[in-house]
């Protein structure tokens, strides 16, 4: 049997040339009974988590009562729903979340800003509601959750979860699942897979052949090609990663990550920065190529630890599995191995040609320095 998450709210709705009319409750969801016999004229069954959202929409007094219900994943687990007039995801959201308490269920309220909960605060968006073009539809975004220890824990990460998006007609109590929802979750699946891969992963790979490989005569300059193609395929699919995250931050007007923007910016500057470099690099035997590798080395590994610190960032700010940010640290963890054992070996091959040289250079003079002539 469903637990009931009940969310009463007096919508004073602004719906110019809207239609006052309700569609007639039907199907599995009109079966469902609330306390003090309260009944709603619309109901629609929610494509996700096997919810259910309930209206009556009073045209005379432009006000919309709701109801939600949902089963929580667990006993004595949490229920959310809410409206986003920003977005179609979480983040924007104003949400009222169930809460068991004392043997029942407690409705606190949220204003989401971002991809963490934060603390309950007072609504904006359930004052005054302005139903756009006047089709009367918003975005609504519900969720379930356990509870431990008498504290909200994190939803699952499945693709229920994730999907549970769609829109609501106020006017009508039409509810759709959000193809635009899954569409924007795509979007950022595919920002972050291509910032992982560029600056997480080709760019450490270009920097391991430049640093190591090089020191193995037999592979000069097979080396120089090798770091070459991964810096610049790796900015590339960066620079894709970047784009796509601009357009995720067009998207969700008035919700910004100024941390993981500014760091994207920084990386994207210093590697375009790179690539316009490496057309200015001097001649081995030129005065300033010093100062060349000087500024190459530390704006390369500035890019490759900046991007890895984002990454991380996003992966907090899109809430991704935990396999997925384990499968990245064992990436990266294989990648800093292979450095550290390389580190070792071209060392001491450095250490060897430098006792060998020295031991040249002595039989050569007799022991002694040699005369000019």
């Amino acid at each position: 049997m469903s637990v009931l998450g009940v969310f009463l709210a007096s919508l004073l709705v602004a719906a110019a040339g809207a239609p006052a009319r309700v569609a007639a409750a039907g199907g599995g969801c009109a079966a469902e009974r609330f306390t003090n016999n309260r009944v709603y004229r619309a109901c629609a069954a929610l494509p996700r988590l096997g919810a259910a959202g309930h209206g009556t929409y009073d045209a005379a007094a432009s006000s919309l009562s709701v109801a939600f219900v949902a089963a929580p994943p667990s006993p004595g687990g949490w229920v959310a729903w809410g409206l986003n007039p920003t977005g179609s995801g979480m983040a924007g959201t104003q949400a009222l979340v169930a809460l068991p308490k004392g043997g029942g269920y407690e409705v606190q309220t949220f204003d989401i800003e971002t991809y963490a909960l934060g603390a309950p605060g007072k609504l904006k968006l359930f004052e005054t509601l302005t139903l756009q073009n006047g089709t009367g539809e918003v975005n609504q975004v519900w969720q379930v959750g356990p509870v431990s220890g008498g504290n909200m824990m994190p939803h699952d990460m499945g693709n229920d979860n994730k999907a549970a998006t769609g829109k609501l007609n106020l006017v009508t109590g039409a509810a759709t699942s959000s193809s635009a929802g899954g569409s924007l979750l795509r979007k950022k699946n595919t920002h972050g897979i291509l910032n992982a891969v560029s600056w997480g992963l080709l760019l450490p790979m270009g920097a391991i052949f430049a640093r190591y490989l090089k020191t193995f005569k037999s592979a000069d300059p097979a080396w120089f090609y090798l770091h070459v193609a991964c810096q610049l395929i790796g900015y590339g699919v960066g620079v894709s990663g970047w784009a796509t995250g601009i357009h995720l931050g067009n998207l969700s007007k008035g919700i910004t990550y100024s941390v993981h923007r500014n760091i994207g910016i920084a990386v994207f500057a210093l590697g375009t920065l790179q690539v316009f470099a490496l057309f200015l690099r001097p001649k081995k035997d030129h005065k300033y190529r010093v100062y060349w590798n000087a500024y190459h080395h530390s704006v390369g590994y500035t890019i490759i630890i900046l991007g890895i610190i984002n990454i991380f960032k996003g992966m907090s700010i899109l809430q991704v599995e935990q396999k997925w940010k384990t499968g990245y640290i064992i990436a990266i963890s294989i990648l800093g191995g292979i450095a550290v054992i390389l580190e070792v070996v071209t060392w001491t091959i450095v250490l060897q040609r430098r006792k060998e040289d020295d031991k040249a250079y002595n039989g050569a003079s007799n022991g002694h320095l040699p005369l000019s002539m």
